[in-house]
């Protein structure tokens, strides 16, 4: 087995958009990053691309919908490195740019909270004895959104909205439960960022997306937990 030192960092759906930038970025900071990729070819594709750029990053098939390939990848990671310091969720879909509640389609809700919801929550069960390996303390993101937020949520994406409202409960539940396993939980709304997803419309570059991200993987202190963020600032639920 390959040991660490260094920090390690994993991000979910890393092989594009803002988890490829959150990837680039950390390796920029000296971590060793590992790629979860549901696709493996785009996945090989965005590590190779940080190795030729001289960083140490590595591809690992994780399909966040599917608990056999979160397990199976969680055996993988223990093969190449012996602890995690950064757990980055943010693999994700949204399905509803159209439509509204009242003819929302189950199926498609069904589909988007497993990938949005449960997938984290399988994740980080999954993955938690690296994370409690970890020398300096562990870090765990999700990436949420400004559609989740509750104070001001409209009729917008509502399978989307109620998936990233749902994992802002999970982040708290997590940051309770791990509280004294010094594991800082927290979420991100990232901004509308010019992605697939984001569309290329967007106001904003996935470094700005990435940004606040990265900030809490490495810079926060490590007592900020179960809180909501955007731009380095709490934001309200």
């Amino acid at each position: 087995m390959k040991t660490h030192p260094q920090r390690t960092a994993l991000i979910t759906g890393a092989n594009k958009g803002i988890g490829k930038e959150i990837a680039r970025q950390l390796a920029q900071r000296g971590f060793t990053v590992f790629i979860g990729a549901r696709d493996m070819a785009k996945g090989r594709e965005a590590s190779e691309e940080l190795c030729q750029e001289g960083y140490d990053a590595t591809c690992i098939h994780l399909d966040v919908t599917d608990p056999v390939s979160i397990r199976t990848a969680c055996g993988t990671f223990s093969q190449q490195a012996d602890h995690l310091d950064v757990l980055v969720n943010n693999a994700g879909v949204l399905e509803d740019h159209g439509g509204d509640i009242l003819t929302l389609n189950a199926e498609m809700l069904d589909r988007t909270l497993k990938a949005n919801v449960t997938g984290p929550i399988l994740v980080i069960q999954d993955f938690l004895e690296h994370l409690q390996k970890s020398k300096s303390g562990a870090r765990i993101i999700n990436v949420s959104s400004g559609a989740g937020a509750l104070n001001d949520m409209t009729t917008y994406a509502p399978a989307y909205s109620i998936s990233k409202t749902a994992l802002n409960a999970v982040t708290r539940q997590f940051a309770g439960a791990l509280r004294g396993e010094n594991i800082a939980v927290n979420c991100v709304d990232p901004g509308w960022v010019r992605t697939d997803m984001g569309g290329s419309n967007a106001s904003r570059p996935v470094g700005k997306g990435a940004e606040t991200i990265v900030w809490l993987a490495t810079e926060a202190p490590q007592s900020e937990t179960g809180k909501f963020w955007h731009d380095k600032k709490e934001v309200d639920w």
